[in-house]
């Protein structure tokens, strides 16, 4: 038996079609090549471009006109360009927002021993910080290194400005409770790489009164004059308001030929708060989706592609604020939602940044089959747009895909482990469970900086964003029996990889078990197998849902299930193999695995959502923090990885032990199984979980 399964995993590690990096010569999409032809041809890195620089072709100072019942300005060009475009549905959905700071004027002048500008909001915008308070005020200048707590010992800075090597922010709050004026700072996290770009900043709090970002490069010229004793005085004006601001969402949707086959949602946020603007943070996600939604919607205008079954919608929102009210007053859209692919910073210039294009993945619990049919067209485009040396003799680039204007670089990618922070994340929730993926270049120097401008952008990379992103969405759309059975495969193949990665990190571990780490260890490990096995089953099991009465894609499923549970047991016999040698090497027995009382009673409890969480409204995990202090004392939580993760996986399936195992596998720090069951009982007590 043992050598039938090692003969099993040998052979599928060894099938060409699970890795296209292995067959230089053939590289393939889902979508077939005429479709995939079509979608090339018709993207526009270039367009995408120009809709970033109409919308934020520089950060500037929003007029108060904008705010209140009016459009903002990224708003009504969206909303504009896709009424030119013919798009169906396209409106600005609007949600009750709040009130937010403007500036109006933000002035800063040297004024002893000379005359001298030092900062204009007219300028750089994000050299006033935001929260500012109008002010009229001429002062001394005081040097307060990084402005800690303990920088300020010893000094008098009453009635003065202080001057720091830190953040406006964390100098802000002690510097105007020991009596200062004001904020000079210039503190930088990436100032040896953009030595000139001001970091988007904020001070709040009753007692705010203003601050003022320079540049390293002025920042430092300034700390030397006071360092050396040089007594400067300055002159700074602010003007400011409070105005009441509406949420407001552009929304479009490419109608599907069934309307009741379901939709899946592009999303990108054009707002992050209203001073701070940014061109690859994040209008670039919003111009790319603007160009998937021109792309699709003219292709089948044309008849070049075929009507999609599916329908498919895009939200150009502001970041979380707009997202969650949005989803949240469409729940007949995302319970017909079948997932959303999120585009967040895409269109940085790759090489030139040492960035990577990167797919963020879903969790285990959210395990579906959107990873995959988004990795194969981030594998095509990386494969096609690169010299193979395999293939010197023949056609050396397969398939460039480039804009006239941009660059002709490989395109650098990397498929990574689910990241936040981002709108996926609402449709991830556990209140949703909708799978959304994030699409992303990172790093960037530049973002939430005033160099954050359409000069660092790619029309390469915006086109094959574009793309990527168009080909994702309309092979999901499109799909069809045919079509949901290769994405199956495709799912097994991605996922027999994903499963020997973990099989090979557990080995690894393993190496480094002694004495008293070696039973524990073997727990954990052999968890690795466990819990990725029981992902990549849910994940080819998600498919049935592009063709839920098929019979032949039951079987398919049942096939390629059966299939993976061999190579879950071909990996185990090879794990299994090596506890036994490294037991040996110990001097050790192999470990019963017999449960502890505490994993038993783990495992006994298989927590259930409650009826709260079918309403669909989000901020019902705060209730946790609500309960009354002393029983959150008594069932401490702090020493658990995730609990949006943790959420996530509670779903009448999974034990208390289980989720433990699974929270363990994704992520570097390991949950304590007391802290799970506590945050369980917490849960219960809020009434999120029966």
């Amino acid at each position: 038996m043992r050598k039938n399964l090692l003969l099993l995993l040998l052979f599928l590690l060894s099938v060409p079609s699970s890795f296209a990096q292995y067959t230089p010569f053939y590289q393939w999409t889902l979508l077939p090549p005429a479709v995939m032809d079509e979608i090339i041809g018709e993207s526009s890195g270039e367009t995408a471009i120009n809709h970033v620089i109409e919308m934020v072709g520089y950060q500037r100072n929003r007029p108060a006109s904008e705010y209140g019942s009016a459009d903002f300005r990224e708003g009504k060009y969206v909303l504009d360009k896709l009424n030119e475009y013919g798009i169906a549905g396209a409106k600005i959905e609007r949600f009750e927002g709040g009130e937010t700071w403007d500036g109006i004027k933000g002035e800063l002048w040297e004024i002893e021993p000379g005359r001298k500008k030092l900062a204009d909001y007219k300028d750089i915008a994000l050299s006033l910080a935001d929260g500012s308070q109008p002010t009229d005020v001429t002062a001394e200048l005081i040097w307060v290194e990084e402005g800690r707590e303990e920088d300020f010992e010893g000094l008098d800075v009453a009635g003065k400005i202080v001057v720091t090597s830190g953040t406006v922010g964390s100098a802000h709050r002690t510097a105007v409770e020991k009596g200062a004026v004001g904020v000079v700072a210039f503190g930088s996290s990436r100032e040896l790489t953009v030595p000139l770009a001001i970091p988007a900043s904020g001070i709040r709090g009753e007692n705010a009164t203003f601050g003022f970002y320079l540049t390293p490069r002025e920042g430092y010229q300034l700390r030397d004059r006071l360092i050396h004793g040089e007594i400067i005085k300055v002159h700074a004006v602010v003007e400011s308001q409070m105005l009441p601001y509406e949420l407001q969402v552009p929304t479009c949707v490419i109608p599907g030929s069934d309307p009741d086959a379901g939709e899946v949602i592009l999303s990108a946020h054009i707002f992050e708060g209203y001073s701070k603007q940014g061109a690859n943070d994040n209008v670039s996600g919003g111009a790319a989706i603007f160009e998937v939604a021109r792309i699709i919607n003219q292709l089948v205008a044309d008849g070049r592609i075929e009507q999609p079954k599916r329908s498919i919608r895009f939200i150009w929102v502001p970041e979380f604020s707009g997202t969650i009210p949005w989803v949240s007053a469409h729940k007949d859209i995302m319970d017909k939602t079948l997932c959303n692919i999120n585009l967040d910073m895409v269109g940085l210039h790759l090489k030139s940044n040492n960035s990577f294009f990167s797919l963020m993945r879903t969790t285990f619990g959210n395990p579906h089959y959107i990873n995959d049919v988004m990795e194969n067209y981030f594998v095509y485009m990386g494969e096609v747009n690169r010299e193979i040396l395999a293939n010197r003799s023949n056609k050396k680039i397969a398939n460039q895909i480039i804009a006239p204007s941009g660059t002709d670089d490989p395109f650098y990618y990397q498929v990574e482990q689910h990241y936040g922070s981002s709108d996926h994340e609402v449709f991830n929730n556990w209140t949703m469970h909708v799978p959304g993926v994030m699409l992303i270049t990172w790093p960037d120097m530049y973002y939430h900086t005033s160099q954050d401008t359409p000069d660092k952008l790619d029309a390469t990379q915006m086109k094959r964003a574009a793309v990527i992103a168009a080909a994702g969405a309309y092979n999901i759309a499109s799909a069809d029996e045919e079509m949901a059975g290769s994405i199956a495969e495709t799912s097994f193949t991605y996922g027999s990889k994903r499963m020997g990665i973990e099989l090979g990190r557990a080995l690894d571990e393993l190496k480094y078990a002694d004495t008293e780490s070696f039973e524990p260890t073997c727990k954990k490990v052999k968890a690795y197998l466990e819990t990725t096995y029981k992902n990549e089953l849910a994940t080819l099991q998600s498919v049935d849902e592009l063709a839920p009465n098929s019979k032949v894609l039951g079987k398919q499923l049942a096939t390629l299930s059966a299939s993976t549970k061999q190579l879950f047991e071909a990996n185990s016999v090879v794990l299994d193999n090596q506890i036994e040698l490294t037991a040996a090497k110990l001097g050790l027995k192999v470990p019963s695995y017999k449960l502890t009382e505490l994993e038993k009673q783990a495992s006994e409890f298989v927590p259930v959502p409650s009826e709260k969480l079918s309403t669909g409204k989000f901020g019902i995990e705060r209730a946790v923090y609500a309960l009354p202090k002393d029983v959150l004392e008594k069932y401490p939580f702090r020493n658990m990885a995730n609990a949006t993760e943790f959420c996530a996986l509670i779903n009448g399936k999974n034990s208390a032990l289980d989720i433990k195992k699974m929270l363990d596998t994704q992520h570097k720090k390991e949950s304590d199984l007391q802290s799970v069951l506590n945050y369980c009982e917490l849960l219960r007590l809020a009434e999120l979980i029966n």
